[in-house]
């Protein structure tokens, strides 16, 4: 068991450690324009990739999204006394507490321990959050803007409708297409790695004890709602297990550049982005462990 979760962690820690080590040794990285290439031409392709070839029902699928949804809307309302416990103002905890990392370091954790079935299953989570996030999350930050606008201008959505319309008429692209799609899409899952390294090592960090303390409150607190919503919905025991493990990553990268474009204690944000992730190098091998 020991072997199988160093397997899993390794690439993670390996992907993540390189982007660290290169922005430490003065090397520039592009991060506004790697982020802009994944979001908006990696992922698309991931999730074109990923779902037109799965072995997945479309039912599973829905259910899948509404669990997550269920989990994120929960987590929002359990903001305020989390706000209360940690003596912080609740508009800055809402996002980190609703979204966590299922991309930068989720997608990377389900493919190697559940593999290209439970993998499916990782995007359907991690697409669910980056509406979420790229839609309300926009908005919350800015304090104004129109979030259908948002939506209609993801690119992530349309590749979710095309997916769709390939599971549920059982088609399958062009092989040219199909190998394309496949080609690009192999970028991401790196890319998204390395990024998560260089903006940790560029995290300025001032609240270790806060950031630890919010993390030990949010972890446990969103693997009992993804455990309790997952089996309320009935989901598939694969799809539940990675609901539950895709909701316990850390808190997003993404929460602490809102936070910033929001001037909402950035430097706070950014605490708890670099404390969960240090904390998830050491509660996640016990979570596989339970989960496979």
């Amino acid at each position: 068991m020991l072997a199988e979760l160093f397997a899993v962690m390794a690439p993670v820690l390996a992907g993540a450690g390189l982007g660290f080590s290169w922005v430490r040794l003065g090397q520039p990285y592009p991060v506004e324009f790697v982020t802009r290439l994944v979001f908006n031409i990696g992922t698309p392709a991931l999730v074109i990739a990923s779902l037109s070839s799965a072995e997945i029902e479309a039912g599973n699928f829905g259910r899948t999204m509404l669990a997550t949804a269920l989990v994120i809307c929960t987590m929002a309302a359990m903001t305020w006394p989390l706000a209360r416990l940690l003596r912080q103002d609740w508009r800055v905890l809402l996002a980190p507490a609703m979204y966590p990392n299922t991309g930068n370091m989720g997608l990377p954790v389900v493919l190697y321990a559940f593999g290209n079935a439970g993998f499916a299953y990782g995007i359907t989570v991690m697409v669910t959050v980056s509406l979420f996030q790229f839609t309300l999350g926009s908005v919350m930050a800015s304090n104004s803007g129109n979030p259908l606008r948002t939506l209609v201008r993801t690119p992530t959505v349309y590749a979710i409708l095309l997916s769709l319309i390939l599971l549920l008429t059982d088609t399958d692209l062009p092989l040219w297409l199909a190998n394309s799609v496949d080609l690009i899409s192999g970028f991401t899952v790196p890319l998204m790695l390395i990024t998560l390294g260089v903006s940790l090592a560029s995290i300025q960090v001032r609240s270790l004890r806060s950031g630890i303390g919010f993390s030990l409150l949010r972890i446990p607190v969103a693997a009992a709602l993804a455990w309790g919503i997952g089996a309320l919905l009935g989901l598939p025991p694969l799809a539940h297990g990675i609901v539950v493990l895709q909701m316990s990553m850390p808190v997003a990268v993404f929460n602490y550049l809102f936070a910033q474009k929001a001037r909402r204690e950035p430097e706070y944000v950014a605490s708890l982005v670099f404390c969960s992730t240090l904390l998830s190098l050491l509660y996640l091998p016990l979570l596989l462990a339970w989960l496979m």
